[in-house]
């Protein structure tokens, strides 16, 4: 007789034909839900970039390069006229999907990805950034099956690679949509969210709607694991930094849209002096 097993996760499927016992039907699906019990989705790792030749490969290696093989790499270009796509072309039977494009700006992009995303979990690495290891996505799904969000420390870097240090504002050892009260306490890099359960990217904000996409995505979530561990190595010198006025007033409004006004505005005291005392102690601003 014929027998067909499907083992979800693992992509699994065995035939078997001819005379079969029971005892040895039984030991064939031990063997496999064994295998299946060691958690395995599919990560859909999403880099957005533009004319980002000098960084792009770096990124893409860390990528290539973890010892968790189910990774769906996509990367969105924004048309890129220097040599970012000849770079991408060099590495693309390594990436599932990749598209050059203009868009509407960093976040249409992102939005571009999500629904090109078919993994399970999503986790957006611009570029420039890199994974922290080359085993960080095996160590981030060894430790837990089934969570709606992991998140976890970042190392701070300077275009040359050269480590600023951890960030200043350290991931909570419990995370929920309120923890944005005082700031951008874990780094976008960080964050690996259910593609069911992420939202897609607000255009009304052009410089920090990630900040506003982590707080939607955690009041849909149930389940946050904390992995304890660094996650990612980020390049400072992003969009909101390079606009900063812009960005502080934004991430004012999105604080006034979820805590409402008096919330916010004392958070911002909050933060100030948070932040002042940082500077003086440390010398430094990240």
């Amino acid at each position: 007789m014929w027998i067909l097993i499907r083992v979800k996760y693992c992509n699994i499927t065995v035939s078997f034909s001819g005379a079969i016992d029971i005892p040895e039907i039984r030991n064939i699906i031990g063997t496999l839900m064994n295998v299946q019990s060691k958690y395995n989705p599919k990560l859909s790792i999403i880099t957005v970039v533009h004319n980002g030749e000098k960084y792009i490969e770096r990124t893409i290696l860390s990528v290539t390069g973890q010892s968790y093989t189910n990774i769906e790499y996509l990367i969105i270009d924004g048309g890129s006229t220097d040599g970012t796509v000849g770079i991408i072309k060099k590495y693309q039977k390594n990436i599932a999907d990749w598209v050059s494009e203009k868009d509407q700006g960093i976040y249409d992009a992102m939005n571009k990805g999500l629904k090109r995303a078919k993994g399970h979990y999503v986790l957006f690495l611009n570029s420039g950034d890199e994974l922290y290891s080359g085993n960080t996505i095996e160590s981030v799904f060894s430790q837990n099956d089934g969570s709606d969000v992991y998140y976890g420390e970042t190392e701070i870097f300077n275009e040359k690679m050269k480590s600023m240090g951890g960030r200043r504002l350290k991931a909570p050892s419990d995370l929920n949509w309120k923890s944005f009260r005082f700031g951008m306490c874990v780094c976008h890099q960080s964050f690996i969210i259910k593609r069911e359960l992420a939202p897609f990217y607000n255009l009304k904000y052009k410089f920090v709607s990630d900040f506003d996409w982590m707080i939607n995505g955690l009041k849909h979530v149930s389940k946050i694991h904390n992995t304890n561990l660094y996650l990612s190595k980020f390049m400072t010198g992003g969009v909101s930094r390079q606009n900063t006025i812009q960005s502080l007033w934004e991430r004012f409004s999105i604080m006034i849209y979820y805590y409402g006004m008096l919330t916010a505005a004392l958070s911002h005291f909050v933060i100030a002096y948070k932040f002042i005392g940082f500077v003086t102690v440390h010398r430094k601003i990240n």
